[in-house]
């Protein structure tokens, strides 16, 4: 099983943008894992929506502790391959500090919002302009410096872009696939959200419970086996230890399934992970088949649920005319966006300033500026 052969050695690593001296015991992975946790972004994750607005429970999901779990299951199955674990770590914990306020709900209105400027908005794209432009931490450049198989990861983990759409994107090698550590991200990213979401929903009380059981098989059948050998068990215990064996079965297919097609495959190096004609990472078929059942589930009874959805809906309407009221009064912004939207594109200005705003504070400015209510950030 392990892919040490295919595992990125830190050592042939393209390296940072602006050269650093090594430190003396991290290596330069572990140094981007670092700096992506003291990062400004990655602390804003903390009042970001993952699906369940605040004012649900304290107890519910936001997009920092979605983030630390995508991270435990990225370095387990990073482990488990004997790939670099360090690299695959900083992926994981950088791969969402690009998310703008409320969720993908807010990145789809963002994004329409520069379409009708002839522009667009991606999560991972503005992720890597934060990581190399907006995080001003050091005196000797700007951004976290971090290494080039760091910033590649963060913008192919889930997509390949071609080098006639994103000229700008050239020098990250968009002909080659990325390493087997950034492949992994996005498949842990889906195992992460779906059994947690599936966790919040039921928590919330938001899902029936029957019908997770005949329309997920994968759930059904591990609740059916926790319910014979625990039959006085509560139902949120044997709930969760069904969630824990769904989560568990993922995972090791995923494991076992990208070992076999590795070494299937005849790649022997990392660099023959990069010119190989397809990503290697990915779960069997039927467990890809059991991942799409849960997905869709969580698609038609939760994130459509009119609990959900209404709350989304208040809160992009808010993001949608703070967004306006910039675009006419861009001297209400921070003075460094105000001086930098009479030089660029004001579109861009509005829109970086506001994908780096958390939910609160997207709610507050528009109380403050727009005298609107604040939404959930008010509500019990």
């Amino acid at each position: 099983m392990p892919l040490a052969f295919c595992a990125m050695d830190v050592r042939k690593s393209r390296g940072r943008r602006y050269p650093e001296p090594q430190h003396p015991y991290r290596d330069e992975y572990a140094r981007d894992r670092d700096r992506v946790i003291h990062s400004r972004a990655f602390r804003r994750l903390e009042t970001k929506t993952q699906v369940f607005t605040a004012r649900f429970s304290d107890h519910f999901r936001t997009r920092l502790t979605h983030t630390l779990e995508v991270a435990q299951i990225a370095r387990t199955v990073a482990s488990a391959l004997a790939l670099n674990t360090d690299l695959a770590e900083a992926l994981a914990l950088a791969h969402d500090v690009g998310h703008p306020p409320f969720g993908h709900a807010g990145e789809k209105q963002l994004d329409a919002r520069m379409r009708e400027h002839g522009d667009r908005f991606d999560h991972n794209l503005h992720a890597l302009r934060i990581v190399e432009q907006f995080e001003q931490r050091y005196l000797d450049f700007p951004g976290l410096n971090l290494t080039f198989e760091v910033r590649e990861g963060i913008i192919k983990h889930s997509r390949d872009y071609s080098k006639a759409e994103f000229p700008a994107l050239a020098e990250y090698r968009l002909e080659e696939r990325p390493p087997l550590e950034a492949q992994l991200i996005d498949l842990v990213d889906e195992i992460a959200y779906n059994t947690a979401d599936l966790d919040d929903g039921f928590e919330a009380r938001v899902l029936d419970f029957e019908q997770l059981r005949a329309e997920v098989p994968v759930f059904g059948a591990a609740y059916a086996d926790v319910d014979r050998r625990y039959p006085q068990g509560r139902q949120k215990l044997k709930f969760n230890e069904a969630l824990k064996r769904v989560l568990d079965y993922l995972a090791t297919d995923l494991i076992e399934n990208t070992a076999r097609e590795t070494q299937a495959s005849g790649i022997q190096s990392s660099e023959h992970v990069r010119r190989h004609s397809k990503r290697l990472v990915g779960f069997s078929e039927d467990a890809a088949r059991n991942n799409a059942d849960l997905k869709r589930f969580l698609h038609r009874r939760l994130y459509s649920h009119p609990v959900i959805s209404e709350e989304l809906g208040r809160s992009v309407a808010a993001l949608d005319a703070l967004f306006s009221f910039f675009m006419e009064h861009s001297e209400r912004m921070p003075a460094h966006y105000a001086e930098l939207a009479e030089r660029v594109p004001r579109h861009r200005v509005v829109c970086d300033y506001i994908a780096g705003m958390t939910d609160d504070f997207l709610l507050r400015q528009c109380r403050e500026l727009l005298g609107a209510p604040a939404s959930h950030a008010t509500s019990s």
